[in-house]
C-alpha cells in the first residue's frame, strides 16, 4: 500500500539510526509493530481487577486424579 504522509525528518533518522535493517520501510514497519504490540499489552493491563473469583476455590484439587 502506497500513502503519502509527511513525518518529521530528524525523527525518520533517529528511527533509522536506530533500526538493525536501516532502511525507512522497515523502520517505519517495526516502528508500527511495535506501536501495536504496546497498546494490546495495555489493554490487557486494563483488565487486572475486573475478573471474579471465588474466595474458597481450592486449586490444588484441581489438580488430582480422580
Amino acid at each position: 500500500m502506497i500513502i503519502t504522509i509527511e513525518i518529521d525528518d530528524k525523527l525518520l533518522e533517529k528511527a533509522i539510526a536506530m533500526s538493525d535493517r536501516g532502511t525507512l520501510n522497515t523502520s517505519i514497519e517495526e516502528a508500527l509493530r511495535e506501536y501495536i504490540q504496546r497498546r494490546q499489552q495495555l489493554k490487557v493491563l486494563d483488565l487486572f481487577g475486573t475478573i471474579d473469583y471465588e474466595e474458597d476455590y481450592d486449586y490444588k484439587q484441581q489438580r488430582q486424579r480422580p
